[in-house]
């Protein structure tokens, strides 16, 4: 049995979260968050789930970890955190690309069937015809597209990356900790270089046959509704007959989700504003905006960007 799974990609401050939630929202389908980081910061870590409960608490998680494993207790997280140090990894995606290692390859079908027991638990247990998981890592998209039970669709997101760096700059609390610790920062350079990685990874994932769907974050908040229906479409979902009420021109109304991990506004409920964050024109210093933009040069113009003015 094969679990529709819409996988939503991109470097980390593109609107990954935000969109995801606005997905989730359709019936029929179920948003789990950043999957990647279940193993070591909710069953190991046992931290807050998007609900607010502790992982363990949780009513939903703990039933998909009886479903998928037997109880989330009998999954060896040792073992899949060294099998994601061992293939999931950005300076393997020519290896996972080509798969022409066998003893690598049978490491990426081990790593990728845990993923899988977890999206058809968490269809089973939601009622879902497709999961979304926001992970964002071009590494793991490579390594799922090995998986037999998986049917991968890729949600490429794309943002300004002037606006991406100036995002990675600021100082933001992980909400799951209680403040104790701060999500991760990158100087605008490192920034950069990530973007330009992250994004041509998943361009050659489209060359291997996966099917992927570029979105750009600004298109979306110009035309919300827009995006998601073309978005359902991609997975194979109509939404001709479902209402749309949640989702305004400028704003959505966001539930309570089981997001597993990611950016703080997986916990936001109730009327989100949906606005271009455009505060990186002024606050991104000129040449910091000019270094960005010439690293980035190649692949803005390739997703519709202006490298002066910046969209």
């Amino acid at each position: 049995m094969t679990t529709r799974v819409l996988y939503v990609g991109g470097l980390g401050r593109s609107g990954t979260t935000l969109i995801e939630r606005v997905l989730g929202e359709l019936p029929g389908i179920c948003a789990l968050g950043e999957v990647v980081h279940l193993w070591q910061r909710d069953i190991r870590d046992n931290e807050r789930c998007g609900c607010g409960a502790g992982f363990s608490d949780c009513e939903f998680w703990h039933a998909v970890g009886a479903k998928a494993f037997g109880g989330w207790h009998r999954v060896d997280v040792h073992r899949i955190l060294a099998l994601q140090e061992l293939v999931e990894r950005t300076r393997h995606i020519p290896v996972l690309a080509t798969a022409r290692r066998r003893d690598f390859s049978a490491l990426v079908v081990e790593y990728a069937e845990y993923y899988a027991k977890v999206y058809e638990a968490a269809a089973s247990v939601a009622g879902a015809n497709v999961v979304i998981d926001s992970s964002k890592h071009s590494a793991l998209a490579h390594c799922l597209r090995h998986c037999a039970e998986i049917d991968l669709r890729v949600l490429h997101v794309v943002r300004d990356p002037r606006g991406v760096a100036y995002s990675w700059t600021k100082k933001v609390s992980r909400p799951e900790t209680d403040g104790r610790e701060e999500m991760t920062r990158y100087t605008p350079a490192r920034s950069a270089v990530l973007w330009n990685a992250h994004n041509a990874a998943f361009g050659l994932l489209r060359q291997r046959g996966v099917a992927v769907r570029r979105v750009r974050y600004e298109d979306f908040l110009a035309d919300p509704r827009g995006v998601v229906n073309k978005v359902a479409a991609f997975v194979g979902m109509d939404t001709s007959t479902q209402s749309l009420e949640f989702l305004g021109t400028g704003s959505v109304h966001l539930g309570q989700s089981h997001s597993a991990a990611g950016n703080p506004m997986r916990f936001r409920t109730g009327q989100v504003e949906l606005r271009p964050d455009e505060a990186w024109r002024k606050a991104l210093p000129p040449r910091q905006r000019a270094l960005v933009g010439a690293v980035c040069a190649p692949l803005l113009r390739s997703y519709g960007y202006q490298i002066g003015a910046g969209r």
